[in-house]
């Protein structure tokens, strides 16, 4: 497949994945609206009503202005020829432009640290949310959609916080005072002039909706780009091993095209506003003209204008068109933050299906031993994971978990760290069913070693303690030595203090495994679930770890996920699953005894090795 040929078929495919995701015409949501100005709040008595004020002085400045220069210095001071009073209005002009300089910088800075302040508590809320969301949620969702919500979308309200709401207000504050002073002046001119405003407003409100929905549709685009993004990044290995680069490309290039043609549609649409503004100006000024020179003509006597009031409003109209100009900006911005906060307003209406229910209860003294009752549980509704699944698990003893890919092993670990709740049945802890026990509690008290570990950007140092970072130095060099790391840890170039970098890039599979068997173990835990905790380590050092194992998990209830014969047989239960049944349990011997599944399960290993 040539890259051309890839590019049309991945716009296709882009066409057709994402055909439920479209931007819909909804109404202004001002509910959302108030509940997103409601983040202002903390700030309603310190940065907003500095803000307010500097800015009623600098838009009450440039208000007093013309009527000084019309009427003051046109109609009385220039008609008297008097040259003293001119020198003090200049001096107090001068001083007013000077006080309205003072009040913009004051706006700009408070509102600039009011805006930062309202992003951060917002990205800051989000984050923490999602942080406490269950495992459902991340189930549906992407990490890169997750990433676009946190960062691209709340980046996006940033020019409403610091510049929107205060120049919205601002501009609503110079439109009705200029309204107010030009009937004052002259209601009959002020009137001939306005006459064009309905014209403005029936083509703006034609324009509104199209530029709403061509903002949705930047943003929609915008976030399947970063998501696209993310994950090629994550995948990068992958998509080099298999030589995907040019279809990758390809790919990205039609979402990028996409982004490209939504960004230039909904920009010339909202670039339609300024000349329609434009327009009206030009209109507003022609009746200015004409219709002015007329009551000028006229004369005060007869219900016409002075020279200074015509003076004045060729002054006001300039100033009339610029807010409105403006004022399409902030609807822009409002269009694009309605879209970016209904996102956001999603995740975080977001409720976690695992919760402390009230009066949930603390287990003073955790002693590990686990039942499951008659348990049922399903990821969806027409995929059951487990099917009445009983069993018990004594305090210290070690169970092992063996079946085929889906037959409910890692569902079972789920459970007992009360990820999910079980569809029917209960599975309980020193007899406290789950749903009774607080979950900081609980999980304080439960380590997890997986297949597939996680290690976090930082130090070695760290990411041992991450599970108790009050350990001691002494501490963390103990439960690396007791799992065997501590020797490959003072091989690397500043040993515990070693920059692991993202994901730990610099470690081996099996480095990375040994490190989340110390994190884990340092923590102390009354039970220990391994999930294919030594599928990445070789025959070595999987010996050492299970001399290390007998010891460190003495007293302690373990949970063991593994297909490997040397992991699993010497536990105290063994337990064959198939389809979220349990086929069979028992010692190793009484389940070599019953020449069951198990049976054939050993058999078969034993059969590979042996054609090895």
């Amino acid at each position: 497949m040539t890259v051309k040929e890839a590019t049309n078929e991945n716009r296709h495919l882009n066409r057709f994945y994402y055909t439920v995701d479209q931007a819909v015409e909804k109404p202004f949501n001002w509910k959302q609206m108030w509940r997103l100005l409601g983040y202002l709040r903390p700030y309603s008595k310190t940065y907003l009503p500095g803000a307010v004020i500097a800015m009623f002085i600098s838009t009450a400045v440039r208000l007093i202005v013309p009527i000084l220069i019309g009427k003051v210095a046109f109609d009385h001071i220039l008609a008297n020829q008097n040259m003293t009073m001119l020198t003090y209005l200049v001096i107090i002009i001068a001083g007013l432009y000077v006080l309205s300089y003072v009040g913009n910088i004051f706006r700009i800075k408070w509102v600039n640290i009011l805006g930062q302040n309202v992003i951060y508590d917002l990205r800051q809320h989000l984050f923490s949310h999602i942080q406490r969301l269950s495992h459902r949620f991340f189930d549906r969702r992407s990490a890169g959609s997750i990433i676009v919500r946190v960062m691209n979308d709340t980046n996006s309200l940033q020019d409403l916080f610091t510049n929107g709401i205060i120049n919205l207000l601002m501009d609503m504050v110079m439109l009705v005072g200029i309204v107010v002073i030009l009937l004052v002046l002259s209601p009959k001119l002020a009137l001939a002039i306005m006459v064009v405003l309905p014209i403005m407003f029936y083509i703006s409100t034609k324009l509104r909706r199209n530029i709403r929905r061509s903002w949705q549709n930047v943003r929609i685009q915008q976030s399947r780009m970063n998501s696209h993004l993310n994950e090629s990044i994550q995948g990068i290995r992958i998509t080099q091993s298999f030589s995907q680069e040019a279809a990758n490309g390809a790919y990205f290039e039609g979402l990028n095209t996409d982004n490209f043609k939504g960004w230039r549609t909904a920009v010339k649409k909202s670039a339609m506003f300024g000349p329609v503004v434009e327009m009206c100006n030009a209109l507003g000024t022609i009746i200015l003209i004409s219709y002015g020179a007329f009551l000028i003509l006229q004369g005060e006597a007869n219900g016409g204008i002075a020279i200074g009031t015509f003076v004045a409003f060729g002054f006001y109209i300039g100033m009339f068109w610029e807010p409105i100009s403006r004022l399409g900006q902030v609807y822009n911005q409002l269009l694009m933050a309605m879209s970016a906060s209904e996102r956001i307003f999603e995740f975080l209406d977001e409720q976690p299906d695992v919760v402390d229910k009230p009066g949930a209860v603390d287990i003073a003294d955790i002693q590990g031993a686990i039942t499951f009752d008659h348990v049922q549980f399903a990821y969806d509704s027409d995929r059951i994971a487990l099917e009445d699944i009983s069993l018990d698990v004594q305090a210290g003893e070690t169970i092992a978990l063996v079946g085929h890919t889906g037959s409910g092993k890692s569902t079972i670990a789920n459970l007992i760290n009360r990820f999910y709740d079980p569809t029917k049945g209960a599975v309980k802890v020193d007899g406290y069913d789950l749903r009774d026990v607080r979950l900081d509690n609980l999980r304080r008290d439960i380590s997890v070693v997986l297949q597939d570990t996680f290690i976090f950007s930082g130090t070695i140092m760290e990411n041992i303690r991450f599970g108790r970072p009050d350990a001691t130095h002494d501490e963390v060099v103990e439960a690396a030595q007791m799992v065997g790391a501590d020797a490959f840890i003072w091989g690397l170039a500043n040993g515990y203090d070693t920059e692991v970098e993202e994901r730990g890039n610099i470690l081996s599979a099996g480095e990375r495994q040994l490190l989340s068997f110390a994190r884990a173990l340092l923590a102390d835990p009354k039970i220990i679930i391994l999930d294919e905790a030594t599928a990445s380590i070789d025959t070595e050092t999987e010996v050492k770890i299970q001399e290390a194992l007998q010891r460190l998990l003495e007293g302690r209830t373990a949970i063991i996920i593994a297909h490997r014969l040397s992991t699993i047989r010497d536990s105290d239960n063994i337990f064959i699953l198939e389809n979220g049944r349990i086929l069979e349990n028992g010692s190793h011997d009484e389940l070599m005894q019953q020449h069951g599944t198990y049976f054939e399960l050993v058999k078969s290993q034993f059969d590979m090795l042996d054609a090895i």
